[in-house]
């Protein structure tokens, strides 16, 4: 159970309503309580999740990775469900368990994840590292992927520590409806 109450979208103000409103997560239901904040995080999600030129299975997998490091139940269960419905191998999601030196990942994924584990853990990653990642990916890539391991260290933080709860209901299988 969530440990503030969730925001009513009815009660919000018309320029908050439709901004959450069509936005069936709970997440999108505590966010309001953030309200000169709420806008800014929308636009960077929305941007980092649907405007990027960092592959979409490559950034599911970084994200859920993400979840896993920081023990964020809410934002692993979300985007596993994102990753399936892209079409990311349900092999790969599984193995982000192991971790980057699983056998399911290619030699791309591979560094991407050892990069992603120490951004998070370490804050910079060492130079080999960066290099190993820098090789495989654009630079406007490489920018892509350490906003979206930080922006998504900030959801695990807003979520757990607020216990947003999980849906009922699958997200995609409600959209399907």
């Amino acid at each position: 159970m969530a440990r503030i109450p969730y925001v009513e979208i009815a009660t919000l103000p018309p320029e908050m309503q439709a901004m959450v409103a069509h936005r069936p997560l709970n997440i999108f239901r505590m966010l309001p309580h953030a309200k000169t904040a709420a806008p800014g995080f929308l636009a960077l999600g929305n941007a980092l999740l649907t405007q990027g030129e960092l592959d979409a299975g490559l950034r599911e997998l970084v994200i859920v990775r993400v979840g896993l490091l920081s023990h964020a139940t809410y934002e692993v269960h979300q985007h596993k469900q994102l990753a399936r419905r892209i079409g990311v191998a349900e092999a790969k999601i599984a193995a982000l368990d192991e971790g980057p030196e699983a056998a399911a990942f290619d030699a791309r994924e591979a560094a991407v994840l050892r990069f992603t584990d120490a951004v998070v853990r370490e804050v910079k990653a060492p130079e080999a590292l960066f290099a190993a990642v820098a090789s495989h990916l654009s630079h406007r890539e490489l920018c892509e992927l350490l906003l979206t391991i930080g922006f998504y260290m900030m959801v695990s933080r807003f979520l757990e520590n607020l216990e947003v709860d999980i849906e009922e209901q699958n997200l995609f299988e409600r959209k399907a409806q």
